[in-house]
């Protein structure tokens, strides 16, 4: 991710970045060809374990005043600070994937339709030789993908959708709370897009994206993490006369095979060095899965520990435990779920919320007693 500004007292834009020296999913090498190519005062940040990474979440679950399950906030928050050393305004990228077709899971909606073909029983059988697939420290390894898109088939094409993206099932949901939840993602689709087609109509996903993942979460992490450090930060793309042109534009200009952000790649061809146009998209994020089974593991067992658990009166504290043993031991990639989990304590903690007895269910509750 790249912030970019200009400071009246220099001629020459600033850009800064954040780099996981090391890994695959490195991107400093491109903001470098970026910075090079327009001659940029270029600055970046190797975002490591060293950097007292539990000091940092725990500002941040403050900063955020409410829970806020982006792991994406960790990078955003050292990026911030990092501008904010230099410049006290920085312009950013969001909102392009939301506008153009710039997220794999909308290549996952389409891929979906065929995968659903293919019948149901055949699908769980799959899945089943595939819990013996290892599980890999990537941040979002091909195990992972793969185990991912074949779960998110057997689901609803909606909630497949929000699931791709890092979300709970509603199945996973109930066997973790000690209450059944009487909405599901499947509900904010119903009531607010029903007029677009459905199963991977990228049209229709896309107005999703705009209306709920864009507005409640990229747009929200931005906002919180760089105001946190007194840093505004403007997204160019979300001016109308741009929203605008990108809803007047038919699907193929937008998605056309495995090739996404069509139109916008072919407007900045020669503008911008042909790497970065012919690049896959990795996105900002850390490495959760790896992180929670070294630099953050101590911070997620003393988080979620067992009476921080039942005083929530939220969640089944053996099945968190169990959630986060299989993780741990890498039975399972669930980092991102952990995550949420993590953020929503800590915030929990923060704030003392206060656990209501009338909403368990006694017959949960008593099962539990019987068991922990």
């Amino acid at each position: 991710m790249l912030h970019y500004a200009r400071e009246y007292s220099s001629s020459r834009l600033k850009t800064f970045s954040i780099c996981f020296a090391g890994r695959s999913f490195d991107e400093s090498h491109y903001a470098r060809k970026v910075a090079q190519r327009y001659g940029t005062e270029h600055y970046e940040l190797d975002l490591n374990p060293s950097l007292n990474l539990e000091r940092a979440v725990e500002e941040m679950a403050y900063y955020s005043d409410e829970p806020f399950a982006d792991a994406g906030a960790v990078p955003l928050w050292f990026l911030s600070r990092m501008s904010r050393s230099h410049v006290t305004v920085a312009l950013s990228g969001e909102g392009s994937d939301e506008l153009f077709g710039g997220y794999a899971t909308y290549r996952a909606d389409r891929l979906a339709e065929f995968a659903r073909r293919v019948p149901r029983s055949v699908r769980r059988s799959l899945l089943r030789v595939l819990r013996y697939w290892p599980v890999s420290n990537e941040k979002i390894g091909l195990e992972y993908k793969v185990k991912r898109f074949v779960e998110g088939s057997l689901l609803e094409p909606d909630e497949a959708h929000t699931y791709w993206n890092g979300a709970f099932a509603r199945g996973q949901q109930e066997q973790l709370l000690l209450r059944n939840m009487d909405a599901s993602m499947g509900d904010l689709f119903q009531c607010d897009l029903p007029g677009l087609a459905r199963d991977g109509y990228l049209s229709r996903y896309l107005a999703f994206d705009q209306r709920y993942y864009l507005t409640d979460d990229l747009l929200q992490k931005v906002d919180r993490m760089s105001m946190a450090h007194s840093l505004e930060v403007r997204p160019p793309f979300l001016d109308h006369r741009i929203i605008e042109f990108a809803a007047s534009l038919p699907d193929h200009l937008k998605i056309d095979g495995r090739r996404q952000k069509v139109v916008l790649k072919k407007l900045m061809s020669g503008k911008l060095p042909p790497a970065i146009l012919k690049r896959p998209k990795t996105g900002l994020d850390i490495p959760t899965h790896d992180w929670f089974r070294g630099a953050l593991r101590g911070m997620l067992l003393e988080t979620l520990n067992s009476r921080a658990v039942k005083e929530t009166k939220l969640f089944l504290p053996e099945a968190i435990h169990r959630l986060i043993a299989d993780h741990l031991d890498q039975r399972a990639n669930v980092g991102y779920h952990l995550w949420g989990l993590l953020i929503l304590f800590l915030w929990i903690k923060q704030w003392n919320i206060q656990g209501s007895p009338e909403v368990e269910k006694p017959e949960l509750v008593a099962a539990l007693a019987a068991r922990v």
